[in-house]
């Protein structure tokens, strides 16, 4: 179990420096100069010049990404253009409404979504399922941004049960916490929601076909044992694969959902060093953002093991 861990731990070095080359060569072949958005536009050729070379800007490429690359190796991150503040700095100071919005996401997308899949794949053709899957298709199709304006307009604005934007640490309390974090949290579950409820409804479908559940049912077992104990537990390992896949999705919908509600977490905060072309901000946000996708995966391949006895690496 440890070698396997070992393993699949070093397995993620490669898939971190090639994200941090692809990231680094795009960031530099893209246009704009970070140097004039930071000298202004009344500056000159030579204040332009003058602030490549104090970036280090003026170098070649390779040169560039080396010093990087070793700064990273020792956990430096960099300073950020912009803000003048080092990156692991701002990532650490922005982390907390970042994950509070994932996992209060992930909580109840799960405490919804599965026992969804599960009663729409009992019920199969019946209008809870029909509902489920017209809910799927909107929840694909509707961007989340919109989701939000709407959420915003009807229940913060028109019914005023709700702050419109902004974030109250947990230091404030739960209370405060919570009520900042609801309307983001149910918008960003949307599109996640849709794909683990219809994913789980396809995987309890086909797992009720089978011959252990039709010997179950005849042991006089009952219905919601037969749900759960044997559906459901034999139906898991392609929920959890879609639960870790989705966490690109959970990623990519924060970055829309904390700019909506003015969030600022690590979303907000990359939008940000995009406008400005932060190059070291922006390079330690994809990282930071790749090794969790990259850790949820290898936790995902790790349950395979509990989940089915049968599958050994």
């Amino acid at each position: 179990m440890h070698f396997l861990l070992f393993r699949r731990m070093l397995s993620t070095v490669p898939v971190l420096v090639i994200v941090a080359i692809i990231v680094f060569m795009i960031l530099r072949l893209t246009p704009g100069d970070p140097a004039a958005a930071l000298v202004g536009d009344n500056g000159t050729s030579a204040d332009i010049a003058k602030v490549r070379a104090s970036l280090g800007l003026d170098q070649p490429l390779p040169v560039q990404f080396a010093n990087w690359a070793g700064k990273m190796l020792h956990g430096n991150l960099g300073d950020s253009y912009y803000m003048k503040q080092p990156v692991t700095r701002l990532i650490a100071q922005r982390i907390e409404p970042t994950l509070s919005l994932s996992a209060l996401t992930l909580v109840f997308t799960l405490l919804v979504a599965v026992p969804l899949g599960v009663i729409a794949a009992w019920r199969h053709g019946g209008w809870l399922d029909r509902m489920l899957m017209g809910f799927s298709v909107a929840g694909f199709s509707v961007p989340s941004f919109v989701i939000g304006y709407l959420l915003i307009w009807a229940i913060a604005l028109h019914a005023k049960l709700l702050p419109v934007q902004g974030y109250a640490h947990l230091s404030e309390g739960i209370g405060p916490w919570l009520e900042h974090l609801i309307l983001p949290a149910f918008t960003l579950s949307i599109v996640y929601l849709a794909l683990i409820a219809r994913v789980t409804r396809a995987a309890v479908a086909e797992a009720l076909t089978e011959d252990y559940i039709r010997t179950a049912r005849a042991k006089g077992i009952s219905e919601v044992r037969v749900l759960i104990r044997h559906a459901l537990a034999n139906a898991a390992v392609p929920i959890v694969t879609v639960i870790g896949i989705g966490i690109g999705l959970l990623i990519g919908g924060v970055v829309v959902t904390e700019t909506v509600y003015a969030i600022p977490g690590l979303g907000q905060l990359t939008v940000d060093a995009v406008l400005a072309r932060d190059f070291p901000l922006i390079q330690g946000i994809t990282l930071f953002f790749s090794f969790v996708y990259v850790l949820i995966n290898l936790l995902v391949d790790l349950s395979y093991m509990l989940l089915d006895p049968r599958i050994r690496y």
